[in-house]
């Protein structure tokens, strides 16, 4: 069943994991506006494993990263959302701008990015928290075509 955990209790989560020997696969991001090009991603990345967990980038941390009229919905409805899709078995906000802290927390077996990104793009500290763990790192196909921003520009919601 999706569930919306607090950061500080997904330790405890995963180790629970652990003891019934599930793969755990951790992926983030702001998650603002969904669209087919998120579901098919998170459909991809739940593929990698036994559970889906998602790190969602809370409202503050949104701004830093979008700019000033970002988040369009507030961080308690883009989780709802995100819980009640079905490749997605828990999801938990995290306040920064890198998803460092919830990766250490978390230590997933896999942790996986979309095709925008390249494996040497990554944040270090984060690629770092996924080794420490014991994790590894796998970048999925991009959707084409399919991104927040250019609905956000489309919409005119930019300006």
């Amino acid at each position: 069943m999706p569930q919306i955990i607090p950061l500080h209790q997904l330790a405890s989560w995963r180790q629970e994991q652990r003891r019934l020997g599930r793969k755990v696969v951790a992926t983030n991001g702001c998650f603002d506006l969904l669209h087919v090009g998120h579901l098919r991603y998170l459909q991809a990345a739940r593929a990698l494993g036994d559970c889906l967990v998602v790190g969602l980038n809370g409202d503050a941390s949104v701004r830093e990263l979008k700019g000033p009229t970002r988040p369009l919905n507030p961080e308690a409805e883009r989780a709802e959302l995100l819980a009640a899709l079905k490749p997605v078995d828990v999801v938990t906000i995290f306040p920064e701008k890198r998803a460092v802290h919830f990766l250490t927390e978390l230590q997933p077996d896999i942790y996986a990015k979309g095709g925008d990104y390249t494996e040497d793009q990554l944040d270090p500290d984060e690629v770092a928290a996924i080794r420490a763990g014991g994790g590894r790192i796998q970048i999925l196909a991009l959707v084409p075509g399919k991104s927040t921003s250019a609905l956000v520009a489309k919409a005119g919601l930019n300006k």
